[in-house]
């Protein structure tokens, strides 16, 4: 797969093309994709999918803070290159981007530069400023410029935006498994090792903490929960708690993600490492003791590595 940054180095045979933000590129997506990459078949052509960098609503709302993606740019070109599409183009959300109209962003990028031979849209899709170009709009330019447009089906494109309401939500309640039986995938988590208090060690589960790479990356909801660990190319089984460690009582208003690695002990401070969730143990909760918390973190351990063998 081809990765574009803009539009300098895009050459393309026959173009295919679909547009979206694709956050997730989730179960909804991959029937999208599938019909892309089916269309780019049938007509000798390649599958584009043309996405923006940085996310619309940096762009439009940057006072507003609450955007939560289910995943980075980098995780996305993971998830298209595993679909097998062609082409993966991000093109600059800019403010003057955002006022092009529907007619000059169908003639200046999609045909002029990009040449497209078809587009993919949804049933009720709407684009350029203020999404005053629809499918009868893009149909009409379709006639007139010469390519094809192809409307998916409605209860199609109605299940694309269930499905992500649904795996936020799922993620929100740290219902991470329901979350990943949409996404297709475990959702994952990039971050790097920073220093913390070393409770953990003291308690016989040294932890690593995590500090995320993307701050508009959503964190699913405070809990203890069985995961996987990629550190390099190896991976290892974990558990991790989201939360403010009300026992210890810490930074009690700060969320802090920490993660104890099975049979790991290697130094990786200010390293990378991506954390995958799969299944929710337990709530987040305030111990007595440490003496408790240390009891049930032996607890936490025996349950996280029952979920790891069931995968």
């Amino acid at each position: 797969m081809k990765v574009h940054y803009g539009l300098d180095q895009f050459d393309a045979q026959k173009p295919v093309l679909t547009i979206g933000t694709f956050d997730g590129v989730h179960m909804g997506h991959n029937e999208v994709l599938s019909e892309l990459k089916r269309l780019s078949i049938a007509s000798g052509g390649e599958s584009v999918v043309f996405t923006f960098y940085p996310h619309p609503r940096m762009v439009v709302a940057p006072a507003e803070d609450s955007l939560r993606l289910l995943t980075t740019k980098e995780e996305k070109i993971s998830r298209f290159e595993k679909m097998g599409i062609d082409h993966l183009v991000f093109y600059p959300f800019t403010p003057e981007f955002s006022q092009l109209s529907y007619d000059r962003f169908v003639r200046e990028i999609l045909v002029g530069k990009m040449k497209i031979s078809c587009l993919v849209v949804g049933y009720d899709h709407k684009f350029g400023h203020e999404r005053k170009g629809d499918f009868e709009a893009l149909y009409r330019l379709s006639q007139e410029l010469d390519f094809e447009v192809e409307k998916l089906d409605k209860l199609l494109v109605e299940n694309i935006a269930v499905s992500s309401t649904r795996i936020r939500t799922a993620l929100d309640t740290g219902n991470v498994k329901l979350a990943n039986e949409f996404l297709g995938y475990a959702f994952t988590l990039t971050g790097k090792v920073i220093e913390g208090n070393q409770l953990g060690r003291k308690l016989g589960f040294p932890t690593a903490n995590i500090e995320t790479l993307d701050h508009h990356k959503l964190i699913p909801g405070d809990g203890v929960y069985a995961v996987t660990v990629k550190v390099g190319h190896n991976q290892y089984g974990g558990m991790l708690n989201v939360g403010t460690r009300p026992t210890v009582n810490y930074n009690a208003d700060h969320r802090s993600i920490e993660v104890h690695i099975f049979d790991f002990a290697d130094d990786i401070y200010h390293r990378e490492i991506t954390i995958a969730f799969i299944d929710k143990i337990r709530d987040e909760q305030r111990f007595p003791d440490i003496e408790t918390l240390r009891q049930q973190l032996v607890k936490d351990k025996i349950k996280s590595l029952e979920l790891l063998a069931k995968r």
